[in-house]
């Protein structure tokens, strides 16, 4: 994790105290009691994490305990709508869509050092020996950063605290840091159980490399390796995660800046990983999102990896992340991406890519606002009535003739506020390039230089090559400032923030394909998971 602030240094230090203590914070930083937050705004996302109020980005220490409750950390600044301050916010859910707000749970533990990003593990075999009487014991690994009294980034270390209440409060470990460094460009320690021992990723932002290390326990770490140099660059690499799938595993990166389209981007390595190295499949730089508004993306550790992975990433993007408005209007910075699922499989002929499809959306379905089949046509609707303002899309394209496409052979969607004329536009062209596309330019309440507007992908549908009939599907979930689309079951995914000035309140779908296809379109309204905030 990199911020853009203007803070204050630091110097080395030994740390021996409670996470929970404030004792070094400038500002009034609620301890041990929840910030409030106000869930109405207008551009406050329904069925989306955001935090009650400040700022948010990364998420942080995602685990899944064994009662199967979810839980959620991420950089936060309680203090102010930008970055800076880093605590780490909290929040758990049981379904990944109803999160409850938890007290903050790592506090900065000296002036000038703040609490970066980092994950969290449950040590259920008390490899750490912190956890004698108990199986729930979780260890947060995270990065203290140092800044001097110049404003000057210091040395950036890997650190220990541990929790004996299931994740809810914390001490830090008496023996910190657990990785020492002299480089200010060295962060984000993302942690897993690999057969016998820990495996921890680490970012060497500027040298870019991500350095694998290995332990017993958790406190002491022998480096291993480093994956150097791979697919695309920007400045730095940050946020490594390593995770284990079926089949094979992955290797993602999040570069800020320079990605393609501006800002920031995760990119993933498909591989093998043996315990002390991985080995990508091939040279392929394989992207996680279309658009530009989802980064940092953490797969929760407590899912073995012989089953799909589930992730969450940072909803917004560092070349405006703190200038949009709802900092201005609402006193908050930033929601989560939705939670997605993820597995390898083989697209049309690109070959084996990561999916990032919609995780179960069924807790929060509310009522079918419509339901139609057609070849060609056009579905109204006017969802103003919607107590939400949230909307699930699932659209299914199946019987379509490949010989008898034309130019304007399209599926599209808009949202729209008859308030306003503001248009939010999607959808997908079956002929040509095959481009699936997403556009807010038609939205007017944010400017900036690099708030690009218009975004899209080249999706290969399935094709059965004996009828020449292919098959296609998207999803979709727009939540007042968010919109998230996963095309061919989450085989290519976009995400974008959006901020009309007026609520989008109507959706139109319409389709002009040959005679004999059949369209199946699904619209939901969804049940806000903040209700009773």
């Amino acid at each position: 994790m990199l911020l853009f602030l203007g803070v204050v240094g630091a110097s080395l230090f030994s740390i021996g105290i409670k996470a929970q203590s404030n004792t070094y914070s400038k500002f009034a930083v609620p301890t041990g009691t929840l910030v409030p937050g106000n869930y109405t705004g207008p551009l406050r996302p329904q069925v989306h994490f955001s935090p009650p109020q400040g700022f948010m980005n990364d998420p942080n220490g995602l685990f899944v305990d064994a009662n199967g409750t979810w839980h959620l950390y991420y950089q936060y600044n309680p203090t102010d709508v930008v970055a800076g301050n880093q605590h780490w916010g909290h929040a758990t859910s049981t379904d990944l869509y109803h999160w409850v707000n938890q007290p903050i749970a790592l506090f900065p533990p000296e002036e000038r050092v703040y609490v970066w990003t980092g994950s969290a593990v449950v040590d259920a075999n008390n490899t750490s020996g912190f956890f004698p009487d108990q199986d729930n014991g979780v260890i947060a690994m995270f990065t203290l950063a140092h800044f001097y009294e110049n404003g000057t980034g210091g040395p950036q270390t890997q650190n220990l605290a541990y929790s004996r209440d299931g994740g809810y409060t914390f001490e830090y470990y008496d023996g910190n840091p657990v990785i020492d460094s002299t480089s200010s460009q060295f962060r984000d320690p993302k942690v897993l159980w690999y057969e016998d021992h820990w495996v921890v990723a680490v970012s060497y932002a500027h040298e870019f490399a991500i350095g694998l290390w290995t332990s017993p326990d958790l406190k002491n770490w022998t480096f291993a390796s480093n994956f150097t140099r791979h697919g695309l660059l920007g400045t730095q690499y940050e946020c490594p995660n390593l995770v284990k799938m079926p089949v094979r595993d992955v290797n993602a990166i999040s570069i800020q800046p320079g990605a393609p389209l501006g800002g920031s981007v995760t990119e993933y390595f498909i591989g093998d990983f043996n315990g002390t190295h991985f080995t990508p499949l091939d040279a392929a730089t394989r992207l996680t999102d279309f658009a530009k508004d989802n980064y940092a993306a953490q797969f929760f550790s407590g899912i073995p990896g012989s089953q799909n992975q589930v992730n969450i990433g940072w909803g917004s993007n560092w070349q405006y992340a703190q200038q949009v408005p709802t900092g201005n209007l609402e006193g908050w910075r930033s929601a989560m991406t939705i939670p997605r699922v993820s597995y390898l499989t083989e697209a049309p002929r690109i070959g084996i890519i990561m999916v990032d499809d919609l995780y179960d959306i069924s807790p929060i379905l509310d009522t079918q606002l419509n339901a139609s089949t057609f070849d060609s046509g056009t579905i109204a609707l006017d969802y103003s009535a919607v107590e939400s303002g949230a909307l699930y899309i699932n659209v299914n394209v199946t019987g379509l003739n490949t010989t008898q496409l034309a130019a304007d052979s399209t599926v599209n969607i808009s949202f729209a506020s008859p308030a306003s004329g503001e248009i939010l536009q999607s959808g997908f062209y079956f002929s040509g390039d095959n481009p699936f596309f997403i556009n807010r330019g038609g939205i007017r309440g944010f400017d900036n230089t690099f708030f690009t507007d218009k975004f899209s992908t080249a999706d290969v549908y399935v094709n059965d090559s004996n009828t020449e009939l292919a098959s296609w599907s998207m999803k979709a979930v727009i939540d007042h400032s968010i919109f998230e689309v996963f095309v061919d079951h989450g085989m290519h995914t976009g995400t974008v923030v959006f901020y009309p000035t007026q609520p989008l309140t109507t959706f139109n779908l319409m389709t002009s394909l040959p005679e004999g296809t059949r369209v199946t379109a699904e619209l939901w309204s969804l049940k806000s998971a903040w209700e009773a905030v």
